[in-house]
């Protein structure tokens, strides 16, 4: 459904910003393949509402309609309030006007209008947010997220790098160009609109566009003046990149869409004005950059992309399902990152879960993983035991090899690599410290299959015997 709402608003903006029919098709074919290298809309989270939200935006922004311009900013602020505030810069922006070599401010009424009703339903919706305290505690700073080395390369959440071009253009969370904004490679061809627009005398169809076509820089510099402010109150704006890699997204989408439309229409012209062969070299153009626009996906593997989590242990699902409810499963496992979905089971930890931005909810999680790697790795089963007593820790889930140092080392595990008790674990077992959890996984186990142990705590809890060697 998600979808269907973009194609059509997609279509509808680009003919608002050029009426060619052509246009719309090839802006929503160039779209959906877009989206198809991503899983931002399939995946149904609040970041899937960003590009239908914002085309809705703008599409009855163009078109002057206040009522549903205001819906649209209503619904980003509840879904995705980071694209609620580039609406706002925006409209903002489009008091401005640029006329005779000069600037100056709109004479438009209805900007003014549009303008003030935004940033008023902006205000009502995001200042109880800024202005209350949350239960997850304070955002994290700069110099705090600079000594967790969660927020360095290989990390959860990766941030800072030491190459300046990697951190502000390309970084993932902190770059202003979002990762594969030229896939398909088809949208390189938006990049050369502006030279397109430039020579337009040799382009009649440049004449069609109407002036929504400045909505395309505005964007751009809206975009680009939030970035640059999401940097400067790091974290306060949570990351840079999500100011810039939607709208990025959208114009380059659109700027393809027109510049194909006005190279393909130049072709057709010039074949009208020759002979025989002129028609044939422009029918062989065409057919080849159709067939380039409708069936790159082809020639793509894993396309469309969907990042679906396909569940491989149905018999450890299977397990969990049956025990309590309220059973809590302790592990640094890939595999815990399913467990609450498949057994409707807690976890004390999973990596999928490990966002550190909010320090109320990330100190107590991060204390957990530290402790959990401690016990899973030491060799004293009184420590294990404290452990599994603290947190009323149920089940420990171990993978194959998971009480070895190349373990920890893999690259699964990078995300806990540079804890300190991983480091701890790779040095005493490289010392010859067996892990204490090795002597009880056969008297302990409560499951296995295909490698994967299940420990019962409860085992673990009366079993004096190793507690007290």
């Amino acid at each position: 459904m998600l979808g269907l709402i973009v194609t059509g608003y997609c279509f509808g903006l680009c003919l608002e910003i050029f009426p060619i029919p052509a246009a719309g098709f090839i802006a929503t074919l160039l779209f959906n393949q877009h989206m198809g290298f991503k899983d931002d809309i399939i995946s149904a989270t609040p970041r899937a509402f960003a590009y239908p939200l914002l085309l809705a935006f703008l599409y009855y922004l163009l078109r002057g309609k206040l009522w549903p311009t205001l819906g649209a900013i209503a619904l980003l602020g509840l879904f995705y309030p980071q694209v609620l505030l580039l609406c706002a810069a925006i409209l903002v922006l489009r008091l401005l006007d640029w006329e005779n070599g000069k600037w100056g401010f709109s004479q438009q009424r209805q900007d003014y209008l549009f303008c003030a009703a935004v940033l008023g339903i902006a205000c009502a919706l995001l200042l109880p947010f800024a202005l209350s305290t949350s239960e997850y505690g304070p955002v994290i700073t700069v110099a705090e997220a600079k000594t967790l080395p969660e927020f360095w390369p290989k990390g959860r959440s990766s941030f800072f790098h030491e190459n300046p071009g990697d951190f502000f253009l390309f970084g993932g969370r902190s770059g202003m160009f979002p990762k594969a904004i030229l896939t398909p490679v088809t949208l390189c061809v938006g990049l050369f609109l502006p030279l397109l627009l430039a020579f337009s005398s040799r382009f009649p169809k440049a004449l069609q566009l109407r002036s929504g076509i400045k909505i395309l820089p505005q964007m751009l510099l809206a975009s680009i003046a939030l970035f640059c402010a999401a940097h400067a109150l790091l974290f306060k704006l949570h990351l840079p990149s999500r100011y810039t890699g939607y709208s990025f997204r959208v114009v380059i989408v659109l700027a393809s869409a027109i510049a194909f439309t006005l190279i393909l229409d130049s072709v057709f012209r010039w074949a009208q004005q020759g002979t025989v062969l002129r028609q044939i070299i422009a029918w062989v153009t065409v057919a080849i950059v159709s067939i380039s626009l409708m069936c790159y996906p082809s020639f793509v593997k894993n396309f469309p992309k969907t990042s679906y989590k396909h569940g491989k242990l149905p018999e450890l699902y299977q397990f969990f399902s049956q025990q309590p409810k309220n059973i809590l499963i302790a592990s640094i496992a890939g595999e815990a990152d399913l467990l609450p979905s498949f057994t409707q089971r807690s976890v004390l930890v999973a990596r999928e879960y490990a966002i550190p931005y909010q320090l109320g909810y990330y100190r107590q999680f991060r204390q957990r993983l530290l402790d959990l790697i401690q016990a899973q790795y030491s060799p004293d089963l009184a420590e294990v035991q404290k452990f599994i007593q603290t947190y009323g820790v149920d089940f420990i889930l171990l993978d194959p090899g998971a009480l070895t140092p190349e373990y920890i080392s893999s690259r699964r595990q990078r995300w806990i690599i540079k804890l300190p008790p991983a480091q701890a674990a790779i040095d005493n077992m490289k010392q010859g410290k067996t892990p204490a959890l090795a002597k009880v996984i056969n008297s302990c186990q409560a499951f296995q299959t295909r490698g994967m142990v299940v420990l019962d705590a409860n085992c673990i809890l009366n079993n004096e015997q190793l507690s007290d060697a």
